[in-house]
């Protein structure tokens, strides 16, 4: 029954993604192209868009914050239905051209060069779709976090929200942070660790509702974390973690031969400081990018192939995939995590001594 009810909840999810889809009808006769439905899906924007089309769409503004000459807080809503409308504020004009935000004049004119426009942008520290829903998935993790203390100031053994809680928070610990970091130094990295491992997974199961905004596979978003990963490890590197950075050779061969060596060596040592959390970025967003793009490729045949008989094939792999999507949601906050404990294992490694 449990089972029954789960994959009822996930068909209507993707029955979701299936009527958001239609939000760019093909003309008679004409082939629909699924690209800019699937690119509006992955993309940030400025409103919070659920589905439907121009005046008949569903969906909340968010703020607009700029900094041109003195601070400008507006809604999206000045952008108009389609975000195609120019947007006054204090006598100055903007429009939103490729989900950026630009100074044009009263007729909302774009000026391009080679493809990319020249109009002023000012600052723009806006609340977008995935800016909100970062905001949402902290306070998803707030309150889990008071619930979980609050039930164990009544008793020390798990009760509510504790209960869910409490193994995930011994899995980092034990399993994570325990075996890749060592029994000398992994409870202060607990915390974080425990954090980026919530923050990830709400966000990914998040992003999985229809929509919803997709954060982890934004680039910017798995930048800032890959930084913080970096940050952690190198202000947390020993006296063995740098040593080895700039004399990976030690003494096992004098000086005059590692000259040569060193050139080579130090080098790729130094740039390993940058690649690592590189790589943990573009793990993260590429994975889950990747995922949502197959969802909305499969839901795009109904559209394409104009028919649907195709319906029950093109929802049925969709529930597939999505089903492995709910997985990989958790995989990858394990893989990041993971990781990230494996990389500060290795900063804050003791010396070993060769007897």
């Amino acid at each position: 029954m449990a089972l029954r009810k789960l994959f009822f909840i996930l068909w209507v999810f993707i029955g979701g993604f299936a009527f958001a889809a239609n939000t760019a009808p093909a003309e008679a006769g004409e082939k629909y192209n699924p690209v800019p439905f699937i690119m509006h899906h992955i993309q940030d924007s400025h409103s919070w868009h659920l589905w439907g089309e121009g005046h008949h769409s569903v969906g909340f503004s968010l703020p607009v914050i700029l900094w041109d000459g003195g601070l400008k807080v507006f809604s999206s809503s000045k952008f108009g239905h389609d975000e195609n409308e120019v947007a006054e504020v204090d006598g100055n004009y903007y429009k939103l051209f490729h989900n950026k935000v630009y100074k044009t004049d009263a007729s909302g004119t774009i000026h391009e060069h080679d493809g990319h426009p020249t109009n002023e942008a000012p600052l723009d520290f806006s609340i977008t779709k995935v800016v909100a829903q970062m905001i949402l998935a902290a306070l998803i993790l707030l309150v889990l976090g008071f619930a979980t203390a609050a039930s164990y100031k009544k008793s020390n053994v798990p009760s509510g929200v504790a209960k869910f809680i409490e193994p995930i928070v011994v899995f980092v610990r034990d399993d994570i942070a325990l075996q890749n970091i060592g029994s000398l130094r992994y409870k202060k990295y607990v915390p974080y660790l425990v954090t980026l491992f919530l923050f990830i997974w709400v966000l990914n199961i998040l992003g999985l509702f229809p929509g919803a905004a997709n954060t982890t596979g934004n680039i910017a978003f798995t930048f800032v974390l890959a930084l913080f990963t970096m940050i952690v490890v190198n202000f947390s590197g020993r006296k063995t973690y740098w040593s080895h950075m700039f004399d990976p050779l030690g003494n096992n061969m004098p000086w005059g031969g590692k000259i040569l060596v060193y050139l080579i060596l130090v080098p790729v040592e130094l740039l390993g400081i940058i690649t690592k959390p590189f790589a943990l970025m573009i793990r993260l967003f590429a994975n889950m990018t990747a995922g949502h793009i197959i969802i909305m490729a499969l839901i795009s045949l109904i559209f394409i192939m104009k028919t649907y008989m195709i319906t029950p094939v093109s929802l049925g792999l969709s529930l597939f995939i999505y089903v492995l999507e709910v997985l990989v949601a958790a995989l990858q906050a394990y893989i990041f995590t993971m990781l990230t404990a494996l990389f500060i294992g290795s900063a804050v490694e003791e010396p070993h001594h060769d007897h």
